[in-house]
C-alpha cells in the first residue's frame, strides 16, 4: 500500500497527521535510512523501513476500547515511583500498545477512553473538535438554581475562562448535591476548579461519558471494545469518515 508519510506515521499510533507534519519538518523521521523533511512524500507500507526518533514504525491493528477506571488509580502507563496503582494493570491483556486520551485524577472514577489511532486521539483531545466530556460530581453543601445559573454563564479561573457546556442538578443527599457538568475541554482539575470556584468542594467525580461513549453496565476496573456502531459514531463526531 502506498501511502502518504504523516498518514503512515498517524496509522501507527504515534500521533495526528498534523503532528507527524511537525515531526517531519524538525527532521525526526527517516525513510530506508534517510532523514525525510518532504511533506509530501510516498511511502509503500510493505517494504519501506521508517523511522520516528530511530525506533522503527510498523502498521498495528487499531485497537479502540474504554476503561471504567477505579478509583485511587494513575492514568499512567508503566510503573509509579511511589507504587501506587496505574491504568496500566488494567488492560495489561491488551497485545498492542494503546494510551490513554485524556486523564483522570487519581481519585476520579469512571470512563477513560484508549486507543492507538493517534489521529482519532488528537481529535477528541483538542477543545476545537468540540467533544463533550461529561461528569457527576457531588460536593460539599446544597447547591440552588441561581447558583446552576451562574455556573453556566462561566467564570475566570487561573488559567482564564472556562464555560461549561452544561450543567444541572441531579438531587440532593443529605448536605451535598449530585450536580451533572460537561466540558468540551480536558484543562487539568477543571471539573474540581471550576465548582470550586463557585464555593463547592467535589468529594466525589465521575466521568460517565466522552462523546457518544458511555460505560454502559462495565464493572469498574474492566474494560471493552467499542462497538461498531460507537466508532463510526465517534468519528463522525471529531469530523473524520467512518471507515
Amino acid at each position: 500500500m502506498i501511502i502518504r508519510l504523516n498518514k503512515f506515521v498517524s496509522m501507527c499510533g504515534i500521533s495526528s497527521r498534523r503532528r507527524a507534519d511537525d515531526l517531519i519538518r524538525k527532521g525526526a523521521v527517516s525513510v530506508n535510512g534517510r532523514c525525510v523533511m518532504e511533506l509530501g512524500m510516498r511511502v509503500d507500507t510493505g517494504s519501506d523501513r521508517v523511522e520516528v526518533g530511530g525506533k522503527a514504525l510498523s502498521l498495528e491493528r487499531k485497537r479502540y476500547l474504554v476503561l471504567n477506571k477505579p478509583k485511587l488509580c494513575l492514568t499512567q502507563l508503566g510503573p509509579d515511583a511511589r507504587g501506587r496503582d496505574t491504568v496500566e494493570r488494567y488492560i495489561s491483556d491488551i497485545e498492542e500498545r494503546v494510551f490513554p486520551v485524556g486523564r483522570l485524577d487519581y481519585d476520579t472514577v469512571g470512563l477513560l477512553f484508549f486507543t492507538n489511532d493517534g489521529e482519532l486521539a488528537q481529535r477528541i483531545h483538542h477543545p476545537s473538535f468540540r467533544i463533550d466530556k461529561h461528569y457527576r460530581a457531588i460536593v460539599q453543601g446544597r447547591a440552588e438554581e441561581r447558583d446552576v445559573e451562574r455556573m453556566r454563564k462561566g467564570t475566570l479561573l487561573r488559567d482564564g475562562t472556562a464555560t461549561p457546556d452544561s450543567v444541572r442538578i441531579i438531587r440532593y443527599e443529605g448536605e451535598n448535591t449530585h450536580i451533572a457538568i460537561s466540558f468540551h475541554e480536558g484543562r487539568k482539575h477543571i471539573v474540581k476548579r471550576y465548582l470550586l470556584s463557585f464555593g463547592f468542594r467535589v468529594e466525589r467525580l465521575m466521568r460517565t461519558r466522552i462523546g457518544p461513549l458511555t460505560l454502559g453496565k462495565l464493572p469498574r476496573g474492566e474494560w471493552r471494545e467499542l462497538s461498531e456502531g460507537e466508532l463510526k459514531a465517534l468519528r463522525k463526531q471529531a469530523g473524520l469518515k467512518s471507515g
